[in-house]
């Protein structure tokens, strides 16, 4: 009974280092009993919902010169190209490249839904040439048009944004913006 008992013992060892042999050779690890692990579940693309998102999907609240919010939806996914919506529309001429804005802004990332940043938090407006490439792409792109007093909705995709990633955002990450124009000066 005892040789029994050693047998068991030495096939036991066995499988374990075989299964860290294994382990080794895979790059996985050994995972405590009820948890999930999956090598492949970081580089997984997250599952569509079916269709693309529209401005009219994205909730905001908040009158120009107030903090806004900004609600993503669940069950869509973000948009593959720029989207602009104008929430209120502002007067005088439309913003032109070569202008120089003062903006206000809440930006909100799409893939935690979370605010990374806010301009009416720090109580200072962002200034910018419009289209010298001082801002992103889709900045640059987005409030072409815009008139002072206005209030637009920003849906910039990757491409148009950080692409890959960069300072705190995320590689890929779809950026939704409320923008309110404080000032529109000529070139």
């Amino acid at each position: 009974m005892q040789k029994i008992g050693k047998i068991v013992v030495v096939a036991a060892a066995a499988l374990s280092l075989a299964a860290c042999g294994q382990a080794a050779k895979t790059g996985t690890a050994a995972a405590p009993p009820g948890s999930a692990v999956s090598s492949s579940s970081a580089a997984q693309a997250p599952q569509s919902k079916g269709r693309e998102c529209t401005a009219d999907d994205i909730k905001t609240t908040g009158k120009f010169g107030e903090q806004p919010e900004i609600t993503i939806p669940d069950d869509c996914d973000p948009p593959k190209k720029l989207i602009t919506k104008d929430l209120s529309e502002g007067t005088g001429d439309p913003a032109k490249a070569g202008q120089k804005l003062q903006m206000n802004y809440l930006l909100v990332t799409w893939s935690d839904k979370q605010k990374l940043d806010s301009s009416f938090d720090r109580g200072k407006t962002f200034d910018l040439n419009l289209g010298a490439g001082d801002v992103i792409p889709g900045w640059d792109q987005g409030l072409a048009g815009i008139k002072q007093g206005g209030r637009r909705l920003l849906i910039i995709p990757p491409d148009l944004a950080y692409g890959d990633g960069g300072g705190r955002m995320k590689p890929n990450e779809t950026l939704v913006f409320v923008t309110d124009a404080v000032s529109v000066a000529a070139a």
